[in-house]
């Protein structure tokens, strides 16, 4: 096997590596592997750096304003953001996982509405599926979404929501039909975060930061027309965010951690380390590799098929 870049790859890498340079200032890197705060304004900037030099969605179909790129393209995206100690895209949820669960469940209305605002960070979203009795047992959610007409009226609470204080738009799992079986009464909808009947509560950490949330819908009125898929298959659509929920955003984490130890390896080889450290370490860097090997397998499945003859990577 391989797991050297291709022609196409290294030239990718190489151009990564300068445009970042040319566009990141120096106060802008570090942290966590750069790690950030998504309300700072830099970030919305950034992100819409990225949008136009062509790295945000470079596994998109070209259709819907991306690049069409295979996904080893993205994992090296990944990779040099890591090393450069870069901000990530503000729109983590659109990109990773609204957006692709819109291109493959969405009407040509939708894709021409919601896609190309993902990738220009013009609009941020965030998932509502965990709830407060349900924990992350997405058949078991009491949201519920009566239809009413034209319009869909949502009663309910989701948490655990990542950047939904900052957010536009939600990917909602709800209950449509408490009477249908189990996985059979689910509707998946695309709720407006701005609307009337919304409220996002901070759920504080130990450190004071409130990094996730928890939001209330209380008669809050969605259009039919925001239902993504048909009515009951909600459950089929939340697969499809899981599928890419899993491997690309689990990618860009290996690929972050991946990053840190190699700064940790560096720091540590200055203190001279024991033996008891090495083997600690090298037991650490086993266990990266293998979710590394385990996350690139999810992706496999998930991403668009590789060119024939495509070496593949670790």
């Amino acid at each position: 096997m391989d797991l050297r870049d291709t022609q196409e790859e290294g030239a990718l890498r190489a151009e990564l590596r300068a445009w970042v340079d040319a566009n990141l200032p120096a106060d802008k890197r570090g942290g966590r592997g750069g790690a950030q705060r998504f309300e700072d304004p830099f970030i919305r900037e950034w992100s819409r750096k990225l949008y136009e030099a062509g790295y945000a969605g470079l596994t998109w179909p070209k259709e819907y304003g991306g690049v069409g790129a295979p996904p080893s393209f993205q994992a090296i995206l990944y990779e040099e953001l890591a090393a450069a100690q870069a901000p990530t895209h503000v729109g983590v949820i659109g990109l990773n996982m609204a957006g692709p669960t819109i291109i493959a469940h969405g009407t040509e209305e939708q894709k021409a509405r919601y896609l190309r605002p993902i990738l220009a960070a013009d609009e941020i979203w965030c998932q509502g599926f965990s709830e407060p009795d349900a924990g992350s047992d997405l058949a078991a959610a009491r949201t519920r979404a009566e239809r009413r007409g034209d319009v869909y009226v949502v009663n309910g609470q989701k948490v655990w929501s990542s950047f939904a204080h900052i957010a536009d738009f939600c990917i909602l799992v709800t209950q449509s039909d408490p009477d249908a079986p189990r996985y059979r009464n689910l509707t998946y909808l695309l709720v407006d975060m701005h609307a009337p009947g919304v409220e996002v509560r901070p759920l504080r950490q130990i450190t004071g930061e409130a990094v996730v949330q928890r939001d209330l819908l209380q008669r809050r009125r969605s259009p039919g027309e925001n239902r993504l898929g048909d009515e009951g298959e909600g459950w089929q659509v939340a697969m499809t965010t899981l599928l890419h929920e899993r491997a690309t955003l689990g990618f860009a984490l290996t690929a972050t951690f991946d990053a840190l130890f190699g700064r940790l390896l560096e720091e540590t080889a200055e203190q001279e380390p024991t033996p008891f450290v090495r083997d600690a370490l090298a037991r650490e860097w086993i266990e990266l590799q293998g979710c590394a090997s385990r996350t690139t397998a999810r992706w496999a499945h998930t991403s668009a098929p590789a060119s024939p003859g495509r070496r593949a990577r670790a």
